[in-house]
């Protein structure tokens, strides 16, 4: 299903090149084309990304333009998004009434905010789609969707579990896999800008934490980027990514960047 919603035609018009009507080129002489710069990251075959965004609690709208924008110049990436579910906790949205939904792209992410959906065929809806199937950069909120369900899917999925966060702060961030692909020119002394972390209560068996931060309340470390191997499909997490200033942050647009090209299978 390609069908935007009106908002996110108009986002997409703004924020990412690849949703620009292109020019006519007759007549014009291939050889005065200038080819198109290299990539610092990924050159490429473009990856074909959807962005899903919504729900309660953030600046989807910035952090939808920041995200593309930033990774574009990066990496050959071509975006669409589907920007849909209102701004509440709890929605089901029309994409994922077809079950190959996620079939004509090569990575999705996942940036929405429904924390009272609970419907168990919706959410296997979901993450059907991913099992074998298209990989995934699930951020922030995206844990915290689907919340109150009592099934386990969805976090099978992503990876983990959380359920609560603590304050926003300025959070330091401990590289434990530095080697890793997701992780590559992250610094070793990244500070967040202020941000919340997420409590999380379990990292899945297919997961494994790649940075962690170290909440302030409860002196505990906790998995902040993770990758997750979920039947046989590529996922990276950040539970980073509540505030405008860290969708700013080159940093973190390179954390995104790193997680899209190597869920995508294009950097090991």
């Amino acid at each position: 299903m390609k069908k935007l919603t009106s908002s996110a035609l108009l986002l997409a018009a703004l924020a990412f090149g690849s949703f620009a009507i292109a020019q006519n080129q007759k007549g014009k002489n291939k050889k005065n084309q200038k080819a198109p710069p290299k990539k610092e990251l990924y050159s490429g075959k473009p990856i074909k990304a959807l962005i899903i965004t919504g729900g309660c609690c953030h600046n989807y709208l910035y952090q939808t333009y920041a995200l593309g924008s930033g990774v574009q110049k990066l990496a050959n990436v071509n975006f669409e998004v589907m920007n849909v579910g209102g701004t509440g906790t709890e929605a089901q949205i029309d994409l994922y009434k077809n079950p190959k939904w996620a079939d004509d792209y090569d990575v999705i992410i996942h940036n929405e905010c429904f924390a009272k959906t609970t419907d168990p065929d919706y959410i296997r809806k979901v993450t059907d789609a991913h099992k074998n199937g298209t990989p995934a950069v699930v951020i922030h909120c995206a844990m915290h969707t689907y919340r109150d369900a009592e099934i386990d899917d969805w976090r099978q999925f992503l990876g983990v579990t959380s359920k609560r966060h603590d304050h926003q702060s300025n959070y330091p961030v401990k590289v434990v896999e530095a080697e890793h692909p997701v992780m590559k020119k992250i610094p070793a002394d990244w500070v967040t800008p202020m941000d919340e972390l997420y409590i999380i209560e379990k990292l899945w068996p297919g997961a494994k934490a790649l940075a962690t931060s170290v909440s302030e309340k409860d002196k505990a470390a906790h998995p902040v980027v993770w990758t997750n191997e979920f039947e046989g499909t590529r996922v990276v997490g950040t539970t980073y990514g509540h505030s405008d200033e860290t969708f700013g942050d080159p940093v973190f647009i390179r954390l995104l960047a790193n997680g899209i090209l190597w869920a995508a299978g294009v950097e090991e």
